[in-house]
């Protein structure tokens, strides 16, 4: 048996080091990079909430028509808060602005012809954005809202 070598006595052959494995190292970055960008994009939409909350927006409510008498209700989110207004007895032309701020804004204009009756229309004004509605008639009304 020419070439043979005998076995090891009482020695063992060297066992080769474990290999590395590297796909838990590429699991592991894939997972820092996806929560990575996840936090990047959380903080930029909180960013651009909190820039939305302290953003001031003029709201322009006016009624135009030949009604006399009219009941004219409006109501504007400011701040989280609904504030509600209301004047009666008036004639148009009439108008008033108020500031808003927060992450809700709008509003309602509701105006309400009196016992003689005519025609009316609102019109509110908020951030590039225009609502209006016409109503005539004795006790009609006229709702601008959606903005």
């Amino acid at each position: 048996m020419a070439g043979m070598q005998p076995p090891y006595q009482g020695w063992y052959a060297p066992v080769p080091p474990p290999r590395k494995r590297v796909w838990p190292w590429v699991l592991l970055g894939m997972v820092l990079l996806l929560a990575g960008g996840c936090a990047v994009l959380v903080v930029g939409i909180v960013n651009e909430v909190d820039k939305e909350t302290e953003r001031e927006v003029t709201v322009t409510y006016e009624v135009t028509g030949d009604a006399k008498d009219l009941v004219i209700t409006y109501s504007t989110y400011s701040d989280g808060n609904l504030s509600q207004s209301q004047v009666t007895d008036v004639d148009p032309p009439w108008r008033k602005e108020e500031k808003t701020t927060g992450f809700v804004k709008g509003g309602t204009l509701t105006v309400t012809t009196g016992a003689s009756g005519g025609t009316v229309r609102c019109k509110v004004t908020a951030d590039g954005t225009t609502r209006t509605a016409t109503a005539s008639g004795t006790a009609a009304t006229a709702v601008c809202d959606g903005f």
